[in-house]
């Protein structure tokens, strides 16, 4: 059984964080990269964000006993096809995890510039996220 309490405190979480890192994109991208504080305060963000989705996608795959995905990546796959997440969104959405990896374990060089522009360009699906899992809690 899906624990709703512990959902929606990462539901909260993930609302808090985004408000952060809304606030801080709205300073212009130049003054971003220039700002060693701003950049990783964007990129600690946005890692936090994606670490409470990847918690409640492990959370629901578990008690629902969904099929095991191969990584965190393919877990929005899996609640996409068992429409806890709209299928097209989950394909969507899942490369976040991608992102998240490079930023966290530093596999390469990342371009700065391109990573903030995802990010303002992709952070609505952040909101979407959100929306969803609690559309999913309001019908369990």
């Amino acid at each position: 059984m899906i624990d709703q309490k512990l959902t929606k405190e990462k539901l909260k979480k993930i609302e808090d964080y985004y408000e952060k890192l809304n606030e801080l994109l709205e300073e212009p991208i130049e003054t971003i990269l220039e700002n060693f504080k701003s950049y990783f305060a964007i990129e600690r963000a946005f890692i936090l964000i994606v670490d409470e989705m990847i918690d409640i996608n492990t959370h629901f795959v578990q008690k629902l006993n969904l099929n095991l995905p191969d990584d965190f990546q393919s877990m929005f796959i899996a609640l996409g096809e068992n429409n806890i997440l709209p299928a097209k969104f989950a394909e969507k959405i899942a490369p976040v995890v991608g992102l998240r990896n490079r930023l966290v374990h530093r596999y390469e060089e990342i371009n700065r510039r391109m990573a903030i522009e995802l990010i303002q360009k992709e952070k609505g699906d952040f909101r979407e996220y959100v929306k969803f899992i609690s559309q999913y809690l309001e019908k369990i």
